[in-house]
């Protein structure tokens, strides 16, 4: 069973995965898994593939990909959710998009973190912004109990000062 689980939220080009990498610096004990990472280890072990071998060749596994990602949701919605909270150590996770996974995790006493930043700067970062009205860039746009809220509408130094300041806090 997971010792501690924090996880990230946010729209695309928010900085989630920035934010995750500077926490993972400081926080050596603490590993990544995204939700799609967990199907990709599983899927990994059932062929004897690396995790690096299965990304770089993405797209030849993806069809797989889904089918597995997939048989796991109709064993159980929360099958990849559980498959993550089971894993022992410390992890966090950079992809929570709606308001099961994060009530999941939350539930698993998970520390939530919500990373914003406005469209406009998100569209600087990302050159153009897909799906904006999917459940999976909006549905998290109503919680208001996350643990802690970044603000990265500046630069990297002002995002690593965040971070740094809510590792402090969880010491």
């Amino acid at each position: 069973m997971v010792d501690k689980i924090i996880i990230f939220s946010g729209k695309q080009y928010a900085g989630k995965d920035t934010a995750a990498k500077i926490m993972m610096e400081k926080l050596p004990t603490f590993r990544r898994c995204a939700i799609g990472d967990i199907i990709k280890l599983t899927y990994g072990k059932e062929k004897n593939l690396t995790y690096e071998e299965i990304e770089k060749n993405k797209a030849y596994y993806r069809a797989d990909l889904i089918k597995l990602g997939n048989w796991g949701r109709d064993q159980d919605p929360d099958y990849w959710l559980k498959k993550i909270i089971e894993q022992n150590g410390n992890i966090i996770v950079t992809d929570v998009r709606v308001p099961h996974e994060y009530e999941v995790f939350k539930n698993a006493g998970a520390i939530t973190i919500r990373v914003e930043a406005s469209r406009q700067i998100r569209l600087e970062r990302g050159g153009s912004l897909t799906g904006e009205n999917d459940i999976t860039e909006n549905g998290l746009d109503n919680i208001t109990d996350w643990d802690y809220i970044i603000d990265n509408n500046s630069d990297y130094k002002n995002l690593e000062n965040q971070v740094n300041k809510i590792i402090e806090d969880l010491h």
